[in-house]
């Protein structure tokens, strides 16, 4: 497994910027071969502009599916969970 640790950029993420570029950083990681945990321990804050460029649009690249094989969570604080959890429902629904 592969950990990308969120932590070592920032401990509060709110901007599409930051998300833009870190879903750029994690996709050559998920496109590999090893499943990559997505380490949110020690994140403060997580909105849902940022978890919906950096996480929810991961799923124009991949199907759910294959999304959930190749990535799993870690630290993930439950106001950050919610907000991955809306932003990944919210572009799901778009796409289908």
């Amino acid at each position: 497994m592969v950990n990308f640790r969120f932590a070592d950029y920032d401990t509060d993420f709110g901007t599409r910027e930051m998300g833009a570029r870190l879903r750029e950083k994690l996709l050559p990681l998920i496109r590999g071969d090893e499943r990559v945990v997505l380490d949110f321990t020690g994140v403060n804050v997580v909105c849902n502009s940022f978890a919906d460029e950096c996480i929810a649009k991961l799923l124009l690249e991949f199907p759910l599916d294959e999304l959930k094989k190749r990535t799993t969570f870690r630290g993930l604080n439950p106001m950050a969970e919610r907000s991955v959890l809306v932003a990944l429902q919210r572009r799901y629904s778009i796409i289908h």
